[in-house]
């Protein structure tokens, strides 16, 4: 992609041998000294799908993430919630505003609201009030492994109370953030269709986290019937795998494949950063999903890298910014 004359992040545009102009749809910010995420303080995850991310256990702010990607033209990026303390679930997003106010990032924000507690309704007006705030990100109740699943259990998609407060996103004019391991992509399917209206986008490529010929075919299986629901997107984003170093091979498999069922049309970039440095830098995981897609034409790369994330966080002048 050919490098643009635009405002960026960095406040400054630098032309870079091989720069992509990009929105970053996806990625975290946190202050560890000022506020609490339990995952990242006193309460380790110890299912965490990177394994160890000790690595991740610092302060990740505005020039932190100018830092990493300094390399690229960011237009704008879209900051998705990052496991806050769950008793103060708005208490990221006024922390994420000031962020904007004071640093010019994030330029949007995904929340988080549970769907299935009594004060839903609640939490879910309160961050639709923010003028940042996109969508919602409410992680579902998910099995470990495809024989583990309690489809109907509290918390569930299948869940009615849970059902009650998805319900709430197209009142509010909210997209969902889809974050679930593939094997749920089949009952993702099901609540898409039932809310048509409700843009919905799925995280990190469905975690296609079994690269075997089987384990890739049922992902594969999963992505193509959720993709059958035009209201559903996809982030492409974190191909990292366990305890296992970032193959871009591997991973270049992975983004085609995606990219054929979704179509180019209802997929965009994102980093997924700082989570995703524990397996490959900025600047590496840019320019290497930039030339898996060396085979698509300019416009195909500028509604993977800009518009389309432009268009589903509704970034003012951007979906049309600098379109080939």
């Amino acid at each position: 992609m050919t490098a643009q004359l635009l405002p960026t992040i960095h406040g400054r545009w630098s032309a870079q041998d091989g720069a992509v102009t990009l929105v970053d749809a996806h990625h975290h910010l946190w202050d560890l000294g000022q506020n609490h995420y339990p995952w990242l303080s006193d309460q380790p995850e110890p299912h965490f799908f990177l394994g160890n991310y000790e690595a991740l256990k610092r302060n990740y702010l505005p020039d932190d993430y100018r830092r990493d990607a300094h390399h690229h033209n960011v237009l704008a990026t879209v900051h998705c919630e990052a496991e806050w303390d769950r008793d103060d679930q708005v208490g990221e997003t006024q922390w994420l505003t000031q962020m904007h106010e004071t640093q010019g990032l994030p330029s949007a924000i995904v929340a988080h609201a549970w769907f299935d507690t009594p004060n839903a309704h609640e939490v879910i007006a309160r961050q639709a009030a923010f003028t940042l705030v996109r969508g919602i990100r409410s992680k579902p109740v998910t099995a470990r492994s495809p024989t583990a699943m309690q489809p109907g259990a509290p918390g569930t998609m299948q869940d009615p109370r849970w059902l009650e407060g998805f319900a709430l996103l197209e009142r509010y004019g909210l997209s969902w953030d889809l974050r679930v391991p593939f094997w749920h992509l089949h009952e993702a399917a099901e609540v898409a269709q039932a809310f048509p209206r409700t843009p919905i986008v799925l995280n990190h490529t469905g975690f296609p986290w079994d690269r075997s010929a089987e384990g890739l075919a049922a992902w594969q299986h999963a992505m193509e019937t959720i993709a059958r629901q035009p209201n559903v997107y996809l982030k492409v984003s974190e191909f990292g795998l366990k305890d296992q170093p970032w193959d871009y091979e591997s991973n270049r498999s992975v983004v085609l494949r995606a990219v054929a069922i979704f179509g180019i049309g209802r997929c965009m970039f994102a980093s997924n950063f700082p989570v995703a440095g524990l397996r490959v830098d900025y600047d590496t995981l840019v320019r290497s999903v930039s030339r898996m897609l060396d085979g698509f034409s300019d416009a195909d790369r500028h509604r993977f890298f800009v518009s389309n994330a432009a268009a589903f966080y509704r970034l003012p002048g951007l979906d049309q910014a600098a379109a080939p």
